[in-house]
This record gives structure tokens, C-alpha cells and sequence, in this order.
């Protein structure tokens, strides 16, 4: 009987989740790079090009792709003839690895975990507790796929309990459009089918973790209803023209993975879970003979894709910046950003509406300024900064009306703004640039110099002034209240194909 020991687990543990932080899967990165010869879309092509010269960055640097390093979910599927050694629980063992990674001094990953969810959300700090899925079955070794999944993703999973006789592709097809581009495509849809809800959402969420595979299903054709549901899903989808980081374009999912489970006859439970351009997972097996370690990966199978500045960008001066200027930005230009920013996400702004409705004088001036929203990873060595890409800017929509207010010429983050923040933008007449998520180390190359301005108590959330040169951003809505994330889409729709029966 193979025994396990905690420490071989959690070893093993710490390592798959330092390897995803700076390895995409191969998988993700041959279905990108033909994602990329085939885009037509200027936008989407250098959106792409963004993460795939990122994603060479991180292998090389060993570094985040993104600066959201995930809230990490653990799938274990335990042998029955296996024994784990530890008088800890199992979700403590693994919980260890988790800490052990996340606070790795050679490579410090984000700490996003918050407990107490209702009501202080205090960080925890290490990035635990992780949610763990835990399976019995026959055999004598422990399978373990460690995944890390950012809050921009997960925030747009979704469920419906359908009827019996509704469709899931209509469900589906109504559903994508309204989850934006915050879970930052191209990446891959997650769905769940049957069982109970809790069982679908489950599903969902394990079926990312299957290799990338919809090329070779397509030249071989589907062998059961589930493989050409997989397909008619990935060609409808990719028919909606959203594209990498919902600036319009041809490729929105790289592929669509179901998974499903015998329902009550009453019932028709659904859930789809995106999965980003910072998709991270690893599979590793245990039996009992030590840790398991992931093999490095031969970097020359990445594409030889290297991401310059667009010689048709226009150079902005932050430190100059006028409204007048912005008056002149048009909805898909790309703007090369120079001079000093603030940044600021969600507990900052909240912070900062507390502050006005008490009538206190804030600690920063906000007046002629622009805002990134962004919650970096800690520097390491000679590091101005750790990957620091953007965050998902809807959050910040019921606080953008005040910030405008406030003084305030642009915002930067990353996906679409909501109707509130898009009149709130036409009303000031200023406007609202998107940056690449998925891009992270790319983007802190471009800051030279950082510092905490305010609230340091917020950790990643604080209030810094970046220095930053030539960082690349697209002006996604304008002073007219135009948005390249509506407008950029309905270019490069098709017509849908007819939906499959049954489905």
C-alpha cells in the first residue's frame, strides 16, 4: 500500500503552482499562436501578440503572466490503495504547498484570498485556504491538477437551471455577450451539464483542465453528440466577432470543453466557466515514491512572436495631457503612454467615497491626473515593480462618476465600461483606455519608477504613482461616449450556424 507523505504532496503542490505562474501550457500556446496567423482584426492581432510575447517574457524571466496569480482550486483524485502520512487534514497539507508557493522570495505571487467574504475581508495574506475537490478511486497512486484562476475569469461564471426542453446553445449564445471581455479572451468556456447544480458548477470548472484540443477534433470530426456540440459552441461563439480583449476580431475561445452527469428528470442544470489568457493548470501523479516535479519546457516551442510598439501609436504625455487632447482620441486608437499616473482599484476608490461623504480632505490630488487600475505583484531584485497588468474595470464603474469629479483626464483598466461609467465619461467629456490582460510582465517593463502615495495598509490595492514609458493602451471609449467594445464586435460578427437538436 503506497504511502503519501505531506511533505512529498506539499512539495509538489508549491511547485506546480510556481511552474503555472510562469509556464503557459503548451496547449494554450500552439492554439494561441495559429490564433494569431489567422486574425485579420489590427486590434485583436496586437492584443495577441501582447500575450504571446508576455507569456516568452514569464518563461524567461520566471515571472507572472499576470499580475492576478488566481485563487487556486485543487482537483484530487486519491487512489484507494494509497495512505497519506500526516495527522494534518489533507486540506491543510495541500493549504501548505499553497503558502509555500505564494510566498517563494525567488518569485512572490499575489495574495488575493480574503476571509471573512461578507463583511471585513481581511487578506489572508498567504493566498489560502485553496478550494480542494476530492475524488476516491480504485488504484495506488494520487493525481493532483493545481489550477490558479483570476478574479477577472471567475467573476463571469454563470448558471441556469434550464427546462428540460430549452437549449443549452441558445443559452449559451445569449449568455457570452453578456459576460464583456473582463474574463479576458481568447481563452476557453468551461460547461457543466446535468447533475445537481452545485455538480454542474464542479463540472465546469474540471473541464478546463482537459488538454486544448479543438483543432484535432475538427480534422477528425465529432464521434458522439457532446464533440459536435463542443464544435458548434466554439464556431457560434467565435461568430460573435468579441475577439482578444473584446476589441472585435475572430478568435474569442480557443476551444469549449463539456462535461456532463445524469440529471432529475425535472431538470436541465447549466454552468460555463471562462478560463483567461493566463490560463494555469498542471497535472502531476503521486505514488509514493517522492515529490513530483514538472519538467521544464523547451521555450523554442513558443512562437517566434515578438510585440513592438505600433509605428502608428500615438505618443502621449501624461504630465501634458489636456482635455483638448483627449477630445481628439478616437474609439481603437492606440496611444503609447509617457509621464506619471496614479492607480487605484476597488478598495481605493471605496476608501475614497468614504472619505468625501465625511467631508475629509483626500490624500492625493486626482485633478488633470489619469488612474490605472491595477494591483501589482511585489518586485523582486532590481524590480521597479512585479507584473502589474490591468484589472477588471466594471468594478470601478459606480465610482466613476465621482472620480471624474474629482479632476480626473482618463482611466485605464482593462475590458468594457458599463452604461453609468460610459454616460458618466460623455458627461465630463473624458475618456477610458483599455490595456491587455494577459500582459502583465509586458506592461511592467514600461514602469520606470513606483511608489505608495496613499492607504499602504491596502497592500496591492494602494494608491502608487507609476512613472511609465511608451505603455501601450487602446482608447476604448471616448469623450463622445463611443466604445470601441460595442463597436468593434458588430465588425466582425457572422452569422450564427444552426443550432444541433436536442441541445
Amino acid at each position: 500500500m503506497p504511502v503519501i507523505k505531506a511533505a512529498d504532496l506539499t512539495d509538489s503542490v508549491a511547485d506546480a503552482l510556481q511552474y503555472i505562474s510562469y509556464y503557459h501550457p503548451l496547449d494554450y500556446i500552439q492554439a494561441l499562436a495559429g490564433a494569431y496567423e489567422r486574425e485579420e482584426s489590427p486590434a485583436a492581432r496586437d492584443a495577441i501578440a501582447q500575450i504571446l510575447t508576455n507569456s516568452r517574457m514569464s518563461a524567461e524571466g520566471h515571472r507572472p503572466v499576470c499580475q492576478d496569480t488566481g485563487i487556486v482550486t485543487v482537483f484530487v483524485k486519491w487512489g484507494q490503495g494509497c495512505t497519506l502520512d500526516s495527522e494534518a487534514s489533507l486540506q491543510a497539507v495541500i493549504d501548505e504547498g499553497v503558502r509555500r508557493a505564494y510566498l517563494d522570495p525567488a518569485n512572490p505571487l499575489r495574495a488575493s484570498i480574503v476571509a471573512d467574504p461578507a463583511f471585513t475581508r481581511k487578506n489572508t495574506r498567504d493566498n489560502t485556504p485553496s478550494v480542494v475537490h476530492v475524488e476516491l478511486v480504485p488504484g495506488d497512486t494520487v493525481e493532483i491538477t493545481v489550477a490558479a484562476k483570476g478574479g477577472g475569469s471567475e467573476n463571469k461564471a454563470k448558471f441556469k437551471m434550464l427546462n428540460p426542453s430549452e437549449s443549452l446553445v441558445d443559452w449559451v449564445m445569449e449568455t457570452v455577450p453578456l459576460m464583456g471581455a473582463g474574463w479576458c479572451p481568447p481563452g476557453m468556456l468551461g460547461i457543466g451539464v446535468g447533475g445537481t447544480a452545485e455538480k454542474a458548477m464542479v463540472m465546469a470548472k474540471e473541464s478546463l483542465m482537459a488538454p486544448i484540443d479543438m483543432a484535432q477534433l475538427k480534422a477528425r470530426g465529432p464521434a458522439n453528440d457532446i464533440e459536435a456540440l463542443r464544435i458548434e459552441l466554439h464556431d457560434r461563439v467565435n461568430g460573435l466577432g468579441i475577439g482578444a480583449q473584446g476589441l472585435g476580431g475572430l478568435t474569442t475561445v480557443l476551444d469549449v470543453k463539456i462535461l456532463d452527469w445524469p440529471t432529475h428528470a425535472a431538470s436541465k442544470p447549466v454552468a460555463m466557466i471562462p478560463n483567461c489568457a493566463a490560463t494555469r493548470h498542471a497535472h502531476v501523479v503521486l505514488d509514493g515514491s517522492g515529490p513530483a516535479f514538472l519538467p521544464t519546457p523547451d521555450l523554442a516551442a513558443w512562437p517566434d512572436v515578438a510585440w513592438a510598439p505600433d509605428a502608428q501609436a500615438r505618443r502621449v504625455d501624461l504630465d501634458t495631457l489636456t482635455p483638448a487632447e483627449i477630445e481628439t482620441w478616437q474609439a481603437g486608437d492606440r496611444l503609447l503612454l509617457s509621464g506619471r499616473m496614479l492607480t487605484g482599484r476597488d478598495a481605493a476608490h471605496k476608501r475614497i467615497r468614504d472619505m468625501l461623504a465625511r467631508g475629509e480632505t483626500l490624500p492625493v490630488s486626482f485633478e488633470n491626473r489619469v488612474i490605472y487600475y491595477v494591483g501589482p505583484v511585489d518586485p523582486v531584485g532590481e524590480e521597479v515593480v512585479g507584473p502589474a497588468g490591468p484589472t477588471t474595470s466594471t468594478r470601478m464603474d459606480a465610482f466613476t462618476d465621482m472620480m471624474l469629479g474629482q479632476g480626473l483626464l482618463a482611466m485605464i483598466g482593462k475590458a468594457e465600461r458599463g452604461p453609468a461609467a460610459i454616460a458618466a465619461i460623455k458627461a465630463h467629456r473624458r475618456a477610458y483606455l483599455s490595456a491587455v490582460g494577459g500582459a502583465a510582465y509586458l506592461v511592467s517593463r514600461a514602469i520606470r519608477s513606483s511608489r505608495v502615495l496613499a492607504f499602504a495598509d491596502l497592500g496591492m490595492e494602494a494608491i502608487y504613482e507609476f512613472e511609465v514609458k511608451d505603455m501601450p493602451v487602446t482608447v476604448a471609449v471616448t469623450a463622445e461616449g463611443e466604445s470601441v467594445h460595442a463597436t468593434g464586435p458588430r465588425v466582425w460578427q457572422r452569422p450564427p450556424i444552426r443550432a444541433i437538436g436536442g441541445a
